[in-house]
């Protein structure tokens, strides 16, 4: 499983299974000794997403490199700040305001870039449907706070995008050494090697690896 942060939003969380899931089971089924025995196991998959961008992307920056009860915490106090969760108010708020909450220096420095991006449109939020998914990234990435492991979790969580294959996350990598090779250590190319067989559903079979680790379901 990934080491995404399991924080509550503000918005009501919506449970989507995405329409491509069954199709994609099928297709990993037929083509992959492994998820042949995985999927039946965890067959009742369920994605969730939260539909607001600007507020996962703001919970991936406030669980960055805290505990999960820490970052809870901080964002149940930073969330109450402005009216609403939303780009234009958080520019409003005070610096000390946003510290006292709990947030480090640069998470506020963090926090008010991505604002200061959603509030200019210099990311294209209307338009990421018709974008494809390194172009997405590459809007993403050039936020301060946002690598690309984050914008691909935003990609298969979010976006619910079927093909992100995310090679740094060590969850992904734990999960084929385990699954693939009786635990010795897989290198990128490994993983390339492994995942040749999932596309066009990387998300999918990524998805399962990460439950035969954890079983309950992964979210951001």
């Amino acid at each position: 499983m990934p080491a995404a942060k399991k924080l509550v939003a503000e918005p009501v969380v919506q449970v989507y299974t995405p329409p491509y899931w069954v199709d994609a089971c099928k297709h990993l089924v037929k083509k992959d000794r492994v998820m042949r025995r995985l999927i039946p196991k965890f067959g009742d998959a369920c994605l969730k997403t939260r539909g607001d961008a600007f507020v996962t992307l703001a919970l991936s920056i406030v669980g960055q490199q805290v505990s999960v009860k820490a970052a809870q915490t901080v964002w149940e106090r930073f969330v109450v700040l402005p009216r609403q969760m939303a780009p234009a108010n958080v520019l409003k708020l005070k610096v000390d305001d946003m510290r006292a909450a709990g947030l480090s220096a640069r998470k506020v420095e963090y926090l008010v870039d991505l604002a200061l991006h959603f509030h200019s449109g210099s990311v294209h939020v209307q338009s990421w449907e018709d974008m494809d998914d390194e172009a997405i990234i590459a809007e993403l990435v050039a936020i301060r706070g946002i690598g690309r492991w984050t914008a691909e979790m935003f990609l298969i969580f979010h976006m619910m995008r079927p093909n992100v294959l995310p090679l740094d996350d060590v969850g992904l990598v734990n999960g084929i050494s385990h699954n693939y090779f009786s635990g010795d250590p897989v290198s990128r190319s490994d993983v390339r090697e492994v995942a040749a067989a999932w596309a066009p559903f990387c998300s999918v079979a990524t998805w399962y690896i990460w439950r035969s680790l954890e079983p309950l379901p992964v979210t951001v």
